[in-house]
């Protein structure tokens, strides 16, 4: 019980956040409408990723500091459970600009960025698969996995705000700090923030207990 509290935490800090997103009161706002509630979902989920993948770059430099296996295991499982985090952002945030700006997928900086991201990321996995040898693997997939966790902050965050981008926070657009956060929807969304991530890091940790055991049964082998 004392090593599952943040993911119970995790589980009811989503759950609270799903009920109260979907129900609970949102500010009129023109153009956005109810809409505004995905703010508890798409950018979350965001959120969520960028700490996966970060958390995968730490332990992809301690791999090549100590050549422990189980590093790479953690590094290749946090960018797994990232990735998933990733195409439930894309989903949440297509629908969204489905309604507010007219199509899914309006040709704007961010959500380009947010392409090359997401494909230079699963190009990763195909790396990995494309090498047999177990330590050969984990240091040129560890290598590549620390030069893309900065390009990938670039095509998210910076890009979009040296160019015009609808998003908010980018291209001269408010944020929704500004604009659209009122005192209610501040506590929702950050319970939403840390609520995601807790549950991305236990799915992690799942998905690398399985990896563990499975690697071992092939050593085995």
């Amino acid at each position: 019980m004392r090593k599952s509290w943040w993911k119970i935490l995790g589980v009811l800090l989503v759950a609270s956040s799903i009920v109260m997103g979907l129900l609970g009161p949102v500010p009129v706002l023109p153009i956005l409408h109810e809409t505004i509630r995905n703010v508890f979902f798409h950018v979350p989920m965001w959120f969520a990723m960028v700490t996966l993948y970060l958390i995968s770059v730490i332990y992809s430099i301690k791999y090549l500091t100590s050549g422990k296996i189980e590093h790479d295991l953690i590094a290749v499982e946090a960018v797994n459970t990232g990735i998933l985090f990733c195409f439930m952002g894309l989903m949440t945030g297509m629908l969204w600009a489905n309604i507010t700006w007219g199509e899914p997928w309006p040709n704007d900086p961010k959500l380009n960025g947010s392409a090359i991201a997401t494909l230079m990321y699963l190009a990763y996995l195909v790396l990995r698969n494309a090498l047999d040898e177990e330590q050969k693997r984990a240091k040129i997939s560890a290598i590549y996995n620390i030069f893309a966790f900065p390009v990938m902050i670039v095509l998210l965050y910076i890009l979009p705000k040296l160019t015009d981008s609808l998003h908010p926070g980018n291209g001269g657009n408010g944020t929704f700090g500004d604009l659209d956060m009122d005192g209610g929807l501040r506590p929702i969304f950050y319970t939403a923030i840390i609520g995601w991530i807790l549950v991305g890091l236990w799915i992690a940790t799942l998905r690398y207990r399985l990896r563990l055991v499975e690697n071992k049964r092939n050593q085995l082998d």
